[in-house]
């Protein structure tokens, strides 16, 4: 029998390397993701949905190789012979649903801040959208656009110069967040001295 070859190809059946370095290559992976007391979770396709108190959030996880099984006392995503970019995957899906997990318990809340020197914004929460008048002077009130309704994400301004924005989807949460800051961006004139706008100062539960 003719001798194997020291470094051949057998001897890394069950290696791989990453960054130069040969590591051992990993049977399957697995990230448990907790539930809050008095929710629950379910699995419908590809749609996976947690519930508690008459509320509910639901996302859509679809991949060949990356499974969501229902746990005792909570969810859990499985890879079996994973790739790397089926590990990356696995861990932004184990993100997202812990999100939820979280929103769904305690929820997510941003706080904004309106900062003006010499003309003071006056700022209105209606329907679906935030009115901001006088910034820098402008005749024209500016708008942000709200796209969820108040049962979804709720904005509201406290002591004339905070916003709060609060919701349970930290997504819309940000998205929202960001759209209250767009509006009052300003074009040809320098930042570093017109630095009157509304700003995110906190992101939180």
């Amino acid at each position: 029998m003719k001798p194997r070859r020291r470094g051949s190809a057998d001897d890394f059946s069950h290696t791989f390397f990453e960054g130069g370095i040969r590591m051992p290559k990993l049977d399957h992976i697995s990230h448990s993701i907790a539930l809050p007391e008095g929710a629950s979770a379910s699995i419908e396709g590809d749609t996976v949905t947690i519930s508690k108190d008459g509320q509910s959030l639901s996302r859509e996880f679809r991949h060949t190789k990356v499974e969501i099984r229902e746990v005792e006392g909570g969810l859990e995503i499985f890879v079996n012979l994973p790739r790397r970019s089926e590990k990356a995957i696995a861990g932004t899906w184990a993100a997202h649903l812990r999100n939820m997990a979280h929103g769904i318990d305690e929820g997510f809340e941003y706080r904004l801040k309106a900062v003006f020197s010499h003309f003071p914004m006056n700022l209105k929460v209606e329907g679906k959208q935030l009115t901001i008048n006088n910034l820098f002077g402008e005749k024209v009130p500016r708008v942000a656009k709200l796209p969820w309704s108040p049962a979804e994400v709720e904005v509201r301004v406290e002591n004339k110069t905070d916003v709060v924005v609060r919701g349970a989807d930290r997504e819309k949460v940000g998205q929202t967040s960001a759209n209250i800051e767009s509006a009052c961006k300003i074009k040809k004139r320098d930042r570093r001295v017109f630095q009157d706008g509304i700003y995110i100062v906190s992101k939180g539960a």
